[in-house]
């Protein structure tokens, strides 16, 4: 409905042609450009050089001759439309053109609807999708490649924040979107966009109310994204604010680079204010048709205008169009247009919309346009899936005295380099930032030196930093009383970290809170989020829900919340030698002594001299041997296999035992001890003690918000004198706060201690506005400081205090408990009862094979007590070391009355079974 309302508006302009129609020898493509404009002059040599060349040669379109209509849109959209229509009704076959991209929004369109296809090489707005004007093509790189090269130069300078001045059409504003875009993948970004009027409509009056601002502002870094005639208004105006001076930066896009090709020499005043600037111009790689056509552009345009890339577009773009014809021709496809059948409705007396034909074969033209592979004056033209040309690339380019200076490429493929990018492709991509180089640069004010790209805002105005008013810990920072004098460790830090700046810092302090208390740190870090305050120094701890609206410097102290409590000295007294073990402990292993040597006589006892005697003896060889095991003094040998394996085991949970015995003891007698109820932050969250906190500190919100502890526990102290006077009358069971505060106060209060371990690992640092640059050149600065030694004095001049005695800072020393050896003893259990169990099978074994003449149980009403007692006695006997086997043999012939020849069964029998109770008792030997 729009497009026939459109059509219907402008219609009244449209004349009636005859019905024989035009020549079917010639081919019309049609061209709108604002003529009286840079790219406007060069595209039309350009393009009238190509028909030229197009013509001369008959192969080219078999025949035919290719006829450029040129139609002057002036800056104007509704100029532009009507030339559009007026390309419509003479049956063109494609279109070069518009020259805005506001314009080609609106003609896209209608290419649409007609089918023929619209080429530009200076609409080059991002937004223009192929997908929503499929008959649209851009012929050169578009803006999101030239947004993505300077993102990328911020990026290489190591900038974080940049000004955009942009005029307000759809290209500079959506190229200038795209750019913040590309800016934030690099972790910078656009700080202000100052909008100018669009196309010639600016006036110097607008561009120096914008220029004001920018000059109050933070960021030296301007990207200027225009056409020329604003953006030279913008420099000259700049000039004339001092903005072309010493630490100032601007990257201006192509349009600069098509003033400097194409007015060389420039002009004095032009080339004055735009001293130092960066550019891109469109990089087309050299070759021999390039200078070919470059020498005969002054024939060509009589001096009219100079030559810039972008007519190497403009004739590419021709030859384009003229080869995909020539396909469409040899495919067999004419080149004939019909009447949209949408339109006869709407026809009358005065509109003749009829008279506007569709390009029957525009779809089949626009598929070879897009599968151009050719060579051109811009290099190799061929188009990527998403319908942009390959290896887009740039050359970036300084304006220097008269003229301008090549510093470096931008490509698509490898980023910043100082050779040609043509050379690279060949090579796998590299975009590393070691892989980035760019030839030096001459700054605006004459500089060499990279500029910081930032100044302080409000032009220099003083930074408002603000300071705690404490009550209590002036060591940290202290206002003189009658005096703005301001001094502390905080302080000192600060005040050496500004002198390594490379740049002067002006400011003045501001003390917040009202006197009689610590202020909430808090709500002073809040006051740079609400712009009072341009920073905060002091001893400001680095936490979580600080960092969310600042920014903070390195840490340069570090700090971490402990627990404060009273403590009393253990003395030694008679029993010292006890408290390395726990009772448990003692119990276990007395009982193990014991278990031990028990077991160990039960192997030995039926073959061991030493292990048997009178009941008494032998239960006093068991404590002496279970005891004397301590020191590894026992005299008694071991000669069974058991009792062997037994006692190694022992031996070795002795050897332990022992060694961490002394060790505890050690400590115990040497290091002073203090005692407390409380071990650390864990004893307090167990119970419902009261806990003392500074008051400001952000100890309260993280016990209660981290560790769920009520606030009704937590009582707020504002002084050292009043966390003593506290703890002393059990008002609280301890103070909780940071390190370097506990630290201050435990050099005068040597009754308390620290008791565990800091339960979070934080430091103080300075706190600036989130992704001000002052908080990395601070922190660089705070590195410095640590690096030299300076901080380390600055920290032992306010902060080393006489301290108390070790025993301040010495935890009790824990008590050995049982689960400390548990396993030891687990393992040395089930050794003893593997060996007992082993023992006593060996034995029934025996037992059981013995003949019943031997048992002295015979009767078969034998009781059960009585064979038990048996078998006890068995136990209980005293076995001789075997004799040799040939001995033995001898003595039992000798007592059996037998020669050494006879042999009866029974005396065979005999003999196995005494074989056989020797090969068992290997194990209790």
């Amino acid at each position: 409905m729009n497009l026939v309302l459109l059509l219907a508006t402008f219609s009244l302009f449209i004349g009636v042609l005859s019905e024989e129609g035009l020549n079917p020898g010639i081919v019309n493509v049609g061209a709108i450009f604002s003529f009286n404009t840079i790219n406007g002059k060069v595209a039309k040599v350009a393009m009238k050089a190509a028909e030229e060349d197009i013509n001369s040669d008959p192969s080219v379109l078999g025949g035919r001759k290719l006829s450029i209509q040129l139609h002057d849109s002036n800056f104007s959209s509704f100029l532009g439309i009507i030339g559009a229509l007026q390309f419509m009704e003479t049956d063109t076959v494609a279109i070069i053109g518009p020259q805005s991209s506001e314009m080609a929004h609106v003609l896209s369109n209608l290419a649409n609807e007609l089918q023929v296809p619209l080429l530009s090489f200076t609409a080059l707005d991002p937004s223009l999708s192929p997908l929503q004007y499929p008959f649209f093509v851009q012929t050169a790189p578009n803006d999101e490649f030239q947004m993505t090269a300077i993102a990328e130069m911020v990026s290489y300078f190591s900038w974080s924040e940049v000004i955009a001045i942009f005029s307000d059409d759809d290209q500079s504003r959506n190229g200038i979107i795209t750019l913040g875009d590309k800016l934030a993948e690099r972790r910078c970004r656009i700080s202000y966009k100052a909008a100018l009027p669009p196309g010639p409509t600016a006036k110097r009056v607008d561009v120096l109310r914008e220029l004001d601002k920018i000059q109050m502002m933070e960021s030296r870094i301007i990207v200027l994204h225009s056409f020329s005639r604003t953006g030279l208004l913008v420099f000259e105006a700049a000039k004339s604010l001092g903005m072309m001076g010493k630490g100032y930066v601007w990257i201006a896009s192509t349009w600069l680079s098509t003033v400097l090709d194409s007015f060389s020499p420039l002009k004095p005043e032009i080339a004055n204010s735009i001293q130092g600037a960066l550019t891109l111009r469109p990089h087309t790689p050299d070759s021999k048709r390039k200078r070919n056509f470059m020498s005969r552009w002054n024939q060509l345009s009589n001096g009219s205008i100079g030559f810039n890339p972008y007519g190497l577009y403009a004739y590419d773009t021709v030859w384009m169009i003229a080869r995909a014809l020539r396909l469409l021709l040899d495919q067999g496809g004419k080149i004939s247009f019909s009447n949209d059948s949408r339109l006869d409705g709407i026809s009358g007396s005065t509109l003749n919309l009829s008279a506007l034909n569709a390009f029957d074969g525009g779809k089949l033209l626009l598929s070879k346009i897009l599968e151009t592979n050719m060579t051109g004056l811009t290099g190799h033209v061929q188009f990527n899936q998403d319908r942009s040309l390959i290896n887009p690339s740039y050359d970036i380019v300084n304006a220097v005295g008269n003229g301008q200076r090549l510093v470096g490429y931008w490509s698509n493929h490898t980023g910043l380099s100082i050779v040609p990018p043509e050379t690279l492709y060949s090579e796998k991509p590299n975009r590393s930032s070691s892989n980035q180089h760019l030839d030096k640069v001459v700054w605006p004010g004459g500089e060499t030196a990279r500029p910081r790209g930032w100044v302080f805002p409000n032009n220099g105005r003083e930074l408002r930093i603000g300071i705690p008013r404490r009550v209590s810990y002036r060591d940290f920072v202290l206002l003189v009383n009658g005096t703005d004098k301001v001094q502390g460790y905080c302080i000192d830090v600060f005040l050496a970290a500004i002198k390594l700046l490379p740049y002067a810092f002006p400011y003045r302090f501001i003390p917040f809170g009202d006197g009689h208390k610590n202020p909430s740190y808090y709500e002073l870090v809040n006051k740079i989020k609400s712009g009072v305050f341009d920073g905060v120094v002091g001893d400001i701890a680095i936490v979580t829900n600080r960092t969310r609206i600042v920014d903070f410097s390195l840490p340069y102290i570090e700090s971490g919340l402990v627990v404060v409590a009273p403590v009393k000295k253990i003395s030694s007294s008679a029993w010292s030698f006890a408290r390395p073990f726990t009772p448990l402990m003692w119990a276990v292993a007395a009982a193990f002594f014991l278990i031990v040597g028990s077991v160990v006589w039960i192997l030995e006892h039926r073959r061991n001299d030493e292990f048997r005697g009178p009941p008494k003896q032998q239960f006093i060889t068991i404590l002496w041997f279970s005891f004397s095991t301590m020191f590894f003094s026992h005299r008694e040998n071991t000669v069974s296999t058991l009792g062997r394996l037994v006692l190694i085991i022992w031996l070795f949970v002795v050897l332990i035992i022992n060694s961490s015995y002394t060790a505890s003891l050690t400590s115990f007698l040497t290091v002073q001890q203090l005692s407390s109820p409380i071990k650390g932050i864990d004893t307090l969250i167990g119970s419902n003690e009261r806990i003392g906190f500074q008051v400001g500190s952000f100890a309260e919100g993280y016990l209660m918000e981290e560790l769920n502890i009520p606030k009704s526990r937590l009582v707020p102290l504002g002084s050292p004198e009043e966390y003593a006077l506290a703890l002393e009358r059990r008002n609280v069971a301890a103070v909780i706060d940071e390190r370097p505060y506990v630290d201050l106060f435990l050099s005068e209060h040597c009754e308390f201690s620290v008791r565990g371990q800091e339960f979070t690992k934080s430091g103080w640092g300075f706190a600036f506005p989130r992704d001000s640059p002052l908080a990395i050149d601070m922190s660089t600065a705070i590195l410095s400081l640590s690096e030299n030694g300076e901080l380390q004095k600055i920290h032992d001049r306010w902060l080393s205090k006489s301290a108390c005695s070790s025993e301040n800072s010495e935890d009790d020393i824990e008590q050995l408990d049982l689960k400390s050896f548990w396993g030891l003893f687990v393992i040395c259990g089930i050794a003893c009862m593997l060996a007992l169990l082993v023992y006593f099978w060996l034995m029934f074994r025996k037992f059981s094979r013995l003949p019943p003449e031997e048992l002295d149980t015979t009767s078969p009403s034998t009781s059960r007590s009585t064979r038990l007692q048996t078998f006890l006695s068995f136990v209980d006997e005293k076995v001789e070391k075997p004799k040799s086997s040939s001995k033995r043999k001898r003595e039992s012939m000798s007592r059996n009355g037998y020669h050494i020849n006879d042999e009866s069964p029974h005396r065979s029998g005999r003999m196995d079974r005494n074989m056989s109770q020797n090969g068992d008792s290997w194990l209790t030997q």
